[in-house]
Formats: C-alpha cells, structure tokens, sequence
C-alpha cells in the first residue's frame, strides 16, 4: 500500500537509525512527517525536576537535529496523547501513522485509543517491532504457551535467532531519506519549562543523551566487552554496558546490539562477554513477554500464593522503610548503593539485587514499596524488567530463586567490593576502615563518625523471613 502522506510517531524509539517505523513510513509515502508527544499523562505525577524527563528533552533535540541532517525534522507536541496524536495527524493531513509497538499496560490503552480515534477519521494506524527482537508471541513453549522460566526461555530465543537471522538485519531509513517533510518555517521545539519542568534538572555526569550518546556508550563497551562476565559483578569497576537507559528510551537500537554480539561471538573477539552480555539482552525480552501475557504482575505477585505474605507494616515499618531509601541502614554496601542511586540515578545491576533483598527479606518490608521507589529514582526505569527484578528478589515472581535464599549483605559486600573501593565512593564516613571492617562497621573497635547502627540484625532478621515464607509454604502443594 502506497501513502501520499504519513506520520511517524516517535515514543520510547528516540532515533532515526534502524527505526522500524520510520523505515516502513519512508518505504510507503511519498511524505513522511515525524512527531513526539510530550505525554501529560505520563508527566503530570513526576517531580519537576525529574532527571528522565531532562534526558528525553534533550534526546528528543538530538532526533531533531538527526533528522534535520537527513532533510526532515521533528514537530513536537504536548498534551494528553491519546487526544494530541490525532490532532496532530488531523493537521498535517497524513493518511497513515506508524509507530513501534510498545507492550505497557497504559501503552497499550493509550495506542488502542489512538487507533480507534485515528480509524473514526479515515486513518490508518500501523505499528512495528522495535524495543526487542522478538516480542512476547514468537517465543512460546512447543505447546504453545508462554515461557515462565527464564533458561528453557532463553534456548528457545537463541534457538529462534538462529533460525531467523534476518529478524536482526538493518532496517535502513537512509536510503528513502528525501522523502521525509522538511523543516517547517518558524519551526522550534519547546524548552524544558515549557514542558513544565524545571531548566535545571540535572543529568548524571558522563550520561550524554540521544543517539551520539549511545554511540559512545557502546563503543567504550566493546573496548572492554571482553571482560563483561567477570566486571559486571563489581560495582566499583566500569563493568557493565552503560546502555541500559539508552535501550530504555531507543536511542540505540536493540538489533544493532544484537547483531553487534553475534558479530564479535562469530569472529572470536571477546566471546564469554558477549555471550553473557547477550543473556542480559535476553532477560529483558523475557520480562516484557512476562508482562505481556501476565498483566496481573503489575501489583500482584506472579505466584498468586505469595500475594498473601504477611509483610511488616506500621510506623516501624515505615521508620525502616525511610532508612532503606536514604541509605541509612548501617550496612555500607546497601547505603552505599542506595546513595549511587539517589545521587546518580543509576544502581548497578548486582546491588539492585543486594538492596532488593535486603528490603524484602532483612526488613520484611513488601516489594511492591521497593519497586515503586525504584520507578521513580531509576534512569533507566522500564516496568517490565523492575517488576521482575523486584519479583526475582522477593521470591514472589516467575524463574524466582528459592525463598530460601537470603543474600547475606556482608558477604555480598565482601565478595563483590572486597577493597571496599565502591563504599568509600559514597559513604565518605567510612574511608578511613580497613578492609574487613568497613564491610560491617559495628566490629571497627572505635566509633565510626556520624555513620548509623545497623538497624537490623542480619541472622535473625534472615530467620524470621524463612519463618514468614515457610508460612505460605504450608498452606500446601501447588500453593508457592
């Protein structure tokens, strides 16, 4: 089918290369238009100085000057999306928008609205794979049924790859680039204050936005790709991609990542990191095929048994709820993570879940309290992939490990920081300890500053989980 006109609509796919939207509209219009709604929907319950809306601002200028360099540029618009997309379609005239799917709940009533408003005005509405390589459908069971274990999962999916490499091939949006709209007279994009947001929001050092800062990204990743396996666990070390955000919000493509990987796993170069790196491109396509097929997740406990966990609650709760999230637990590897995150943004990987767990299991203090603060600090918050990290650690969710396995927070500190390199980083009032001590500081034979007792006791905090979980436990087979 032939278009005189189209839109692409740009959402979390926040780059013109290798864009299936954009290379399907270019490909099928004559004139290609290209547009980005700020959804007030989305913004109106984030702080003002939300570190993500600043990084979506400023990658969303990045995709206007991409596409400028191509011919076209990029009309932005705000409001409520399901209302402002239509409009805007109704304005330029297209007969057509294409976008790439995404697999959120509200994503999902959002585009239904969009295209049922679209077809009321004649328009088509066309959508494309985009955010994974394969999406929650195409990896099933021999039965047919969705995967809930992360391994079988993942033999299936590379199972898949391989009889399908093409599902990773370049979708090219350079060679049809003439056909995109040009820049309209008078054309410009809104400020951050104009979205309603504060001018200043930070952005954490060394995070560049949109496209040239995935690029950086990846190329400072294949430079030590190599040792991805065994770095990645260390959190005082640049061990892990960095990509993360950049997945979140598209500004790199998942194809060119996997086709990257496959690439260097084939000519030898860096294998046992690639090849581990890919496993992790691979977990968030589990989760979003997880959140697609069990929408239930989104507030409930993938094993409906474990809904009924008793959890600590009440002011006590809510004291050791508060010292969880400022980071004021007594444990240094959880402060300390959880200060990375309050400062930056970031947590790396292996802390997500030491902090996890310790909420959880340490505290009993429910996951879902856990998830939501994650949601709201995480640069790279993506709800399937926070979900099931949350669910992982609380032993509540799908491929989860065995409740019984309670992460020591000393010993994951004495394993994974051993130098105590990335504590003293953030937790200043512990430099001057030694090695052993400044993993648990309540041995150190003279007081440590300003810094905080522990407020719970590990070993005994540990047997009262196992009490708590052996609980559900009873209530019988087929139950958790």
């Amino acid at each position: 089918m032939q278009f005189s006109a189209s839109l692409v609509w740009f959402r979390r796919d926040l780059r013109p290369f290798d864009h299936a939207a954009l290379h399907h509209a270019l490909a099928t219009s004559r004139v290609v238009y290209c547009g980005f709604i700020f959804d007030n929907a989305i913004l109106a319950s984030l702080p003002r100085n939300d570190r993500r809306v600043a990084f979506i601002h400023r990658s969303v200028a990045a995709l206007d000057r991409e596409l400028g360099a191509l011919g076209g540029c990029l009309l932005v618009r705000q409001g409520d999306a399901a209302e402002a997309l239509p409009r805007l379609a109704a304005e330029l005239g297209v007969e057509a928008v294409f976008t790439n799917e995404d697999y959120e709940p509200y994503a999902i009533a959002r585009d239904t609205a969009v295209a049922q408003a679209l077809h009321a005005d004649g328009r088509r509405f066309l959508s494309y794979k985009d955010q994974v390589v394969f999406d929650g459908n195409e990896v099933l069971t021999q039965g047919g049924k969705p995967f809930s274990v992360f391994t079988p999962y993942k033999k299936a999916w590379l199972r898949r790859l391989d009889a399908e490499p093409w599902s990773v091939d370049l979708l090219d949006t350079a060679v049809n680039a003439a056909r995109l709209a040009t820049r309209p007279a008078g054309h410009r994009l809104p400020s951050l204050e104009d979205t309603g947001f504060r001018a200043d929001a930070p952005l954490p050092a060394g995070l560049v936005p949109g496209p040239e800062g995935a690029a950086q990204a990846f190329d400072r990743f294949l430079d030590r790709i190599g040792d991805y396996a065994q770095a990645r666990d260390f959190p005082a070390l640049e061990g892990t991609s960095g990509l993360s955000v950049h997945l979140r919000f598209g500004t790199t493509s998942v194809r060119h990542l996997v086709r990257s990987a496959r690439e260097l796993i084939a000519r030898g170069i860096g294998v046992e990191g690639a090849r581990s790196w890919l496993s992790e491109l691979i977990w968030r396509e589990f989760y979003q095929a997880i959140l697609l097929h069990h929408p239930q997740v989104v507030g409930h406990a993938f094993k409906p048994a474990y809904d009924a966990i008793r959890w600590e609650t009440g002011p006590e709760a809510d004291a050791l709820f508060a010292a969880w999230c400022e980071g004021r637990t007594g444990y240094p590897l959880v402060d300390a993570a959880m200060a990375q995150l309050n400062q930056t943004g970031f947590m790396h990987n292996r802390l997500r879940m030491v902090t996890a767990s310790f909420l959880t299991k340490d505290l009993g203090i429910d996951w879902r309290r856990g998830e939501r603060y994650f949601a709201l600090q995480l640069n790279d918050y993506e709800l399937a992939s926070n979900n099931g990290g949350w669910q992982w650690a609380a032993s509540t969710g799908c491929d989860a490990q065995p409740w019984f396995r309670i992460f020591n927070p000393v010993t994951q500190s004495e394993r994974f920081d051993p130098d105590g390199q990335f504590i003293r980083r953030y937790l200043p009032a512990l430099r001057a300890l030694d090695a052993k001590q400044i993993h648990a500081p309540w041995t150190a034979r003279t007081p440590v500053g300003d810094y905080p007792e522990r407020i719970v006791v590990h070993e005994e905090a540990r047997q009262k989980t196992l009490e708590r979980y052996d609980a559900i436990k009873q209530q019988g087979p087929g139950q958790a």
